[in-house]
C-alpha cells in the first residue's frame, strides 16, 4: 500500500510541474461590411473627422461628403472594435485653428472647391467609453481649371498653393494695413497667406486669404514699434482683395477679418485624441465638451496622421503619356502589411493597469466592400469625387 501511495503522489507532482503546450494563436476574424448610410456609420465618421482636423495645426477644416467605405473588425470579449473607415472630404471655409466644427462649416463654392479622401482606423470599447483614432492619412487636390472653365468660365482662377504672383503679397500687405488703419487700438501683422486667386473684374483684381497674428505695437505708438513679437501664434485669419478697374488711377482695397475664439487648447487637450466618451455613438457631438481624456493617458497618444496636397489633374494630365489616364487619389494606410495582423498595444487607454492589445489588419481595398457603400454624396458633382 506504501509503494502505490508513493506512485501516485510521484504522479500528481509530475503533473503539477508540467505546463500546458502553447496554444495556437487566434486567427484574426474577419472584416465585417458597414452600411455607408447608417446613422451609427455617420456617426464614427463624424468623430473620425472631428479628430483628424483637431490634430491639424495647418490648412482648412475637412468636411464629410460621403462614407466611401465602412468596415468593422470585432475584437475579443471586452476589447471592442477597430473601424476602417474611408471617407469623401471637402475643404470648408474654416481655418483648423479656429476649432469649429465641420459641421458648422460651408464648404468652398464650386470654383474655389479642394477636394480627397481620407482613410482612419478608429478603434471604439463602449464598454470602456473609449474613443480613439491611431492612424489617419488624407490626400486633397484642388477641382480642376478645365472644369471650372467649362462649368463658369468667368469664375475667378484660382491657385491655392501659387505664391509666385508678387500681386498676391502686395494685396495681403495693403489689406491688411487698410484694416490696421481702421482699426482703434492693436495692430497686426502678416502670419502667411493661405489661399488664392484672380479675376478681371473691369481691370485685374486679386483675392487673398491669410493669417495674422497680434502686434506688440498700439496704434498711438506708429513706427517708433518693431512689429515683431516672437512667440506669438495666429489670432484670425482676413479676407482681402485688391482691384485695378481701367481708367481709375486708383486702387480698390477691401479686407475682412475674423478671430478665432481661443488658443486654448480643447477640453480634450490640445493634440489629444484619446477620449471617454458616452456609449452611444449618436450623442458624442452633444457631450463631447463635457468628457475629457483618461488622466493616465500619456501625451504621445495622438494619431499618426498626414494631409498631402496633389496638384491640379490638368497638370497631372499634361505631364501623363497615357491618352486619358484616370484619376486616382494614392491614399496609403498600412499599419501592416501581415494578413493575419499584428497587436496594437491599446494599455495606455484604460484606466485600469493592464496590458491589452488589439489586433490591426492591412487596410481593406474598396473592391471588397459592401453594396450599401459608397454611401450619398452631400455635393454630388463628379468632379469632386474621388474615383
Amino acid at each position: 500500500m506504501n509503494v502505490l501511495l508513493l506512485l501516485v503522489l510521484c504522479t500528481l507532482a509530475m503533473g503539477c510541474g508540467a505546463t500546458s503546450p502553447p496554444q495556437p494563436a487566434a486567427r484574426p476574424s474577419s472584416l465585417l461590411s458597414l452600411d455607408c448610410n447608417s446613422s451609427y456609420v455617420l456617426d464614427i465618421a463624424n468623430d473620425i473627422l472631428q479628430d483628424i482636423n483637431r490634430d491639424r495645426k495647418d490648412g482648412y477644416v475637412l468636411g464629410l461628403n460621403r462614407v466611401s467605405d465602412a468596415r468593422e473588425h470585432r475584437q475579443e470579449a471586452g476589447l471592442g472594435s477597430l473601424f476602417y473607415f474611408t471617407l469623401d472630404v471637402l475643404e470648408t471655409g474654416c481655418h483648423v485653428l479656429s476649432r469649429t466644427s465641420w459641421k458648422n462649416c460651408e464648404v468652398r463654392i464650386f470654383h474655389e472647391s479642394v477636394y480627397g479622401q481620407c482613410k482612419a482606423i478608429f478603434y471604439i470599447n463602449k464598454e470602456k467609453r473609449i474613443f480613439y483614432l491611431p492612424a489617419y492619412n488624407c490626400t486633397l487636390r484642388p477641382v480642376s481649371q478645365s472644369a471650372i472653365i467649362m462649368t463658369c468660365p468667368d469664375c475667378p482662377s484660382t491657385s491655392p498653393y501659387d505664391l509666385s504672383n508678387p500681386r498676391f503679397m502686395e494685396t495681403a500687405t495693403e489689406s491688411l494695413a487698410k484694416y490696421n488703419s481702421e482699426s482703434p487700438s492693436k495692430q497686426y501683422s502678416l502670419v502667411k497667406i493661405t489661399k488664392t486667386s484672380s479675376q478681371w473684374v473691369f481691370g485685374p483684381a486679386y483675392f487673398v486669404e491669410y493669417l495674422i497674428k497680434e502686434s506688440p505695437c498700439v496704434k498711438s505708438e506708429g513706427s517708433s514699434c518693431a512689429l515683431e513679437s516672437p512667440g506669438s501664434v495666429p489670432v484670425g485669419i482676413c479676407h482681402g482683395s485688391l482691384g485695378e478697374p481701367q481708367g481709375n488711377q486708383g486702387k480698390i482695397i477691401s479686407v475682412t477679418c475674423s478671430f478665432f475664439n481661443s488658443q486654448a487648447p480643447t477640453p480634450r487637450g490640445e493634440n489629444a485624441t484619446v477620449n471617454q466618451r458616452p456609449a452611444n455613438p449618436s450623442k458624442t457631438e452633444e457631450l463631447q465638451q463635457q468628457n475629457t481624456a483618461p488622466t493616465n493617458s500619456p501625451t504621445k497618444a495622438v494619431p499618426k496622421g498626414s494631409v498631402q496636397y496633389l496638384p491640379d489633374w490638368d497638370k497631372k494630365r499634361e505631364g501623363s503619356q497615357e491618352k486619358d489616364p484616370i484619376e486616382t487619389f494614392p491614399v496609403q494606410l498600412d499599419l501592416t502589411t501581415n494578413p493575419q495582423g499584428e497587436p496594437l498595444d491599446v494599455s495606455f487607454l484604460f484606466q485600469e493597469p493592464m496590458e491589452e492589445k488589439v489586433v490591426v489588419l492591412p487596410f481593406p481595398s474598396k473592391e471588397q466592400r459592401s453594396a450599401e457603400c459608397p454611401g450619398p454624396a452631400q455635393k454630388g458633382y463628379p468632379f469632386i469625387l474621388p474615383s
